[in-house]
């Protein structure tokens, strides 16, 4: 495949998107429009557009990778998502309508009016730590694959390929913000929807299978096991532990998320919110199948055409989410190609530009407090929301460089390790403002509980094995921290008088 055609490929897709941004910000680049769309989004573009962000780049190509791994993964990611599809439902039924109650901008607002400032501020930089943390190591899994394939070849250095990437994404959200990533973002789910259902058509064509058959062969391939039952101490994938990581990794990193619950705010009524919720979740449990799917029918390709796993550049070690764009780029026609690129695009950028415009939000509005009357009114209000935007970008592409200093794939599992931890003090702060209704907090201890939490949760995931009978944790690891800092908060409350309305 031609580094030249999948060049002019991606300056035509930016093309597109910029146009679309100059046409939603026309006569409209105020922060009411950047942060909320004005309170008019259409639900039904909401719901289609949020599989773009919920769904990165990462998982793209890596679910499908992780499939036929050495580990034996196979179709065990759906345990997950199925707990995903609870934890969807939980935060249309009693996040949104407590957002919706108290007309919020930033859903770290009720922090502060719950529990206090500090506990507020705290839970504005959990967000904004992670999300640049988890939006820039997205970004650096897919820039290796431009790297690796298209501007290796112009010797175009990686620093410049992270640069250009960020330059595009910020010239098309800097100015309609939240108005103008609806529409991009339901224009990138839409290519993302595509290009899974035409990988799988082309993959089908190339291993002379109908999509009747190919749905047999998956089916009766090594790779389709979905549920594990077995060694529940020591398997990460037995089912209770995916199931319920699946539903507290959800309403932490999407309902206490301020990039997704964000959108969710900007229409006009809790019902069209809920509604957008739950078309969404049904959305993303199909899409999931259709992504494992692709992965089997991978994996069936690679062994009868003799493809090896590529190699990690560092270890030596096979690399699992590099055999999708090995295959679509190397061993398939232009067109299958260009479809994957367009995916893989599509899926990268509707995540990171969706981020980059929340983290503005959430910083302008919680740490500026711009949706404050007197802030909002200021003369230079709109142009302290581009330098915090370019301000933001700037430091994804400082997080992004380092990572790829440091030289070792391990990192970017690191990074995400990290990020999860962080999920795990809000939903500690959540559910104590939630269900501890006649307790308040020395507030100025709630940065303490939320950093010793973290440590303590990593202290026992490293010697869960000796300490709890050979037990190894997964992604249910999230509700033990929520839990350790629920407790820490209780620890430092006090009894009130009054009990709280929220």
């Amino acid at each position: 495949m031609s580094s030249t055609v999948l060049l002019c490929f991606l300056i035509g897709y930016f093309a597109v998107l910029i146009g679309i941004a100059f046409a939603t910000s026309k006569n409209s680049s105020d922060n009411s429009t950047f942060f909320l769309a004005n309170k008019n989004s259409k639900w039904y573009l909401v719901a289609f557009g949020m599989i773009g962000t919920a769904l990165s780049g990462v998982t793209f190509i890596s679910v499908p990778g992780e499939v036929g791994s050495e580990g034996g993964n196979q179709f065990q990611y759906f345990q997950f998502v199925l707990g995903n599809a609870v934890g969807f439902i939980i935060i249309a039924t009693v996040l949104l309508p407590l957002y919706y109650r108290m007309n919020l901008t930033s859903i770290y607002s009720y922090i502060e009016q719950r529990l206090g400032y500090y506990s507020y501020k705290t839970a504005a930089f959990i967000f904004l730590v992670s999300r640049t943390l988890g939006s820039a190591t997205r970004l650096y899994l897919v820039v290796i694959v431009l790297q690796r394939f298209i501007f290796d070849s112009y010797h175009i250095p990686f620093w410049a390929t992270v640069l250009i990437s960020l330059g595009l994404i910020w010239s098309y959200t800097f100015k309609g913000g939240l108005k103008t990533i609806i529409i991009t973002d339901t224009l990138q789910t839409f290519f993302l929807v595509l290009s899974v259902f035409l990988t799988i058509y082309f993959i089908c064509d190339s291993l002379s299978l109908s999509i009747p058959q190919a749905f047999e062969t998956v089916k009766s391939s090594s790779y389709s096991k979905i549920f594990f039952f077995e060694d529940f101490l020591t398997s990460k994938f037995y089912f209770s532990k995916q199931f319920i990581g699946g539903i507290f990794v959800t309403i932490a990193m999407t309902g206490l998320d301020q990039d997704l619950m964000q959108k969710n705010l900007s229409m006009k009524t809790i019902g069209e919110a809920q509604t957008n919720m739950f078309t969404f979740t049904g959305i993303f449990v199909v899409l999931n199948i259709f992504f494992l799917s692709v992965g089997a029918l991978l994996y069936i390709f690679a062994t009868k055409n003799g493809v090896e796993i590529p190699l990690d550049h560092i270890t030596g070690k096979p690399r699992t989410d590099l055999l999708f764009p090995e295959i679509a780029l190397k061993h398939l026609s232009t067109l299958p190609a260009i479809v994957f690129m367009l995916g893989l695009t599509a899926a990268t950028f509707a995540t990171t530009d969706s981020a980059l415009t929340a983290l503005t939000t959430s910083f302008c509005v919680d740490f500026l407090g711009m949706n404050k009357k007197e802030n909002a009114e200021k003369p230079n209000a709109v142009k302290k929301r581009h330098q915090v935007h370019v301000v933001f970008s700037l430091i994804m592409f400082a997080v992004i460089v380092v990572i790829n200093s440091l030289n070792s794939s391990s990192v970017v599992s690191l990074i995400f390790l990290i990020a999860s931890y962080t999920y795990g003090p809000l939903l500690g702060l959540y559910s104590f403002g939630l269900f501890v209704k006649s307790r308040g907090l020395h507030d100025k201890l709630v940065p303490i509980v939320c950093i010793i939490s973290p440590i303590l949760c990593y202290l026992l995931s490293t010697n869960s094995a000796k300490l709890l009978g050979g037990y190894i944790f997964s992604v249910e690891l999230i509700l033990i921290n929520g839990f350790i800092t629920f407790m820490g908060l209780l620890l430092i409350s006090k009894k009130t008088d009054q009990q709280t309305r929220f």
